[in-house]
């Protein structure tokens, strides 16, 4: 057998990565965001916000309902060096803890929807509380999805309070980290409460936020006030923040790609500086759903290519700043878990995951993302699995190359029962959810296609999966919580 010493000096790639940009062409995208927020600005709402702003070094032209925020070039980038650039999601349970750090991959499902597919029935209906609780039980059962975003809306609820009774749902269902917005300060306030119950108390809470809250910037260029109440808020209680931006090129931004990712990259930002002039260090997600308008119906397009274009690109950016990041891919404009949503999720994920995005955004969103459906679920995490082990790539050394393997079977031998294969077996893809068997095997199974199996899956789950349990009596802590802002909110209505 030839011996062979160690190669040194081997240049090695880990992995397939996308090339969005040059170095040039995303500091051109930088150069042009700083000049948008120093030349054009902000519209700001809240005078506590225009005070943070103005005493941060920002240029603040006050009118009746707003201020006009001009925020120069050293603010912004000082700011982006406040932030944390590896930021722990933790779970109520530590053992779900996600790390996001530089071009670590995760997958979370769709998130806000006010619809659902009922797994029974099969017919969409208005989304309810018990709902956002049994997704995010399917989601506890699933190792693929690395932290849980509110999927659905409760609209058995009093509106106002409904990320309070969401929050308290979801804690019940899963120990993931929880990403869900909070409407104004008050409602963060109470989502703190029931996060607090949830751990036993505030001091757990305080070193282990379970929850981060999210914030939308309105397109263009506009932080209304409850989104800067909620980012003041989030950044004096520690709870990290999300900025997802929403912009519709053609629509809210330019109908380029290339300025739409000024804008949306600009209002990200104009959020962060916020947070961090409030309490520097303030963990903070850099986050987008931006797609474009569709011209011919005037719908955000949440299946269209460019999604995945612009989720690449702002992953990307994200890495310029060495900001963990969640962008949108995986879902879909079909109505139902079809061959049109399947081709839209591969078409939406596949290139952020290859851009590195922390978080790949959007299992099981149908219909504008405004129906969630649990087959589509369970059909998104197979896939997205698949598609990670593309990203992931192939390992090319001595011991993957197993030379010595292929000499000793030869010339007309068989792998199958070699050792060799018995150890790396795992290494190679396997079909679950996905049928890979034979038609006779497929026939004699009941000949189920990949939906019907899918939504078997979802039933399964949901009626076999238990989560880890709440600490004693924190369940009843979490209810008077509830209960009480339901009290609150009533009297205000006198």
């Amino acid at each position: 057998m030839t011996k062979r010493n160690f190669k040194t000096g081997v240049r090695a790639v880990s992995g397939l990565e996308l090339t969005v940009f040059s170095d040039d062409e995303i500091r051109s995208i930088h150069e042009a965001t700083l000049e948008v927020l120093q030349e054009t600005g902000l519209r700001v709402e809240g005078d506590e916000a225009l005070e943070i702003f103005h005493g941060g070094g920002a240029q603040v032209e006050r009118s009746d309902e707003y201020g006009l925020v001009k925020i120069p070039p050293y603010v912004v980038e000082d700011c982006i060096r406040w932030a944390p650039s590896t930021v722990v999601y933790h779970g109520r349970d530590p053992d779900n803890d996600f790390v996001a750090e530089p071009k670590r991959a995760g997958l979370i499902n769709g998130g806000g929807c006010v619809n659902v597919i009922d797994p029974v029935t099969k017919t969409r209906r208005k989304s309810t509380k018990k709902d956002c609780g049994n997704i995010a039980r399917v989601c506890d059962a699933l190792d693929e999805i690395a932290v849980f975003e509110r999927a659905c809306v409760a609209s058995d609820v009093t509106p106002a309070a409904y990320p309070v009774h969401c929050l308290d749902v979801i804690l019940q269902n899963t120990t993931k980290h929880v990403l869900l917005g909070a409407d104004n300060a008050r409602n963060l306030r109470a989502m703190i409460e029931v996060g607090a119950a949830a751990l036993g108390g505030m001091e757990a809470f305080k070193k282990r936020p379970i929850f981060e809250a999210t914030v939308t910037p309105t397109s263009p260029l506009s932080l209304l006030q409850d989104c800067t109440e909620v980012v003041v808020e989030a950044a004096r209680q520690g709870t990290g923040l999300g900025v997802n931006t929403m912009a519709l090129s053609g629509g809210t931004s330019a109908a380029t790609l290339a300025s739409t990712l000024v804008t949306t990259n600009a209002e990200v930002l104009g959020a962060l500086v916020l947070a961090q002039l409030t309490a520097r260090g303030t963990r903070c997600t850099f986050s987008t759903t931006s797609t474009i308008m569709d011209m011919a119906t005037g719908i955000g397009a949440v299946g269209a290519p460019e999604i995945g274009l612009i989720s690449s690109a702002m992953a990307k950016l994200a890495q310029y700043y060495r900001l963990p990041c969640w962008v949108a891919g995986g879902m879909s404009d079909s109505k139902i878990p079809d061959a049109q949503a399947a081709y839209e999720t591969v078409l939406t994920a596949m290139p952020p995951a290859l851009a590195g995005a922390n978080m790949i955004y959007g299992a099981g969103g149908l219909d504008q993302l405004l129906t969630f459906d649990l087959a589509k679920l369970v059909m998104d995490v197979e896939l997205i699995g698949m598609i990670m082990r593309v990203v992931r790539g192939i390992d090319v050394t001595d011991q993957t190359l197993a030379l010595d393997i292929i000499h000793d079977v030869g010339p007309g031998g068989e792998f199958l029962t070699h050792d060799h294969t018995y150890a790396n077996m795992r290494e190679l893809s396997q079909g679950k959810l996905f049928d890979r068997s034979v038609r006779d095997v497929w026939l004699a199974a009941g000949g189920k296609d990949l939906t019907e199996r899918a939504y078997e899956k979802a039933r399964y789950l949901l009626e076999n999966h238990t989560p880890k349990p709440l600490p004693k009596g924190a369940a009843e802590a979490m209810r008077e919580v509830v209960e009480a802002y339901e009290a609150e909110l009533d009297v205000k209505k006198r």
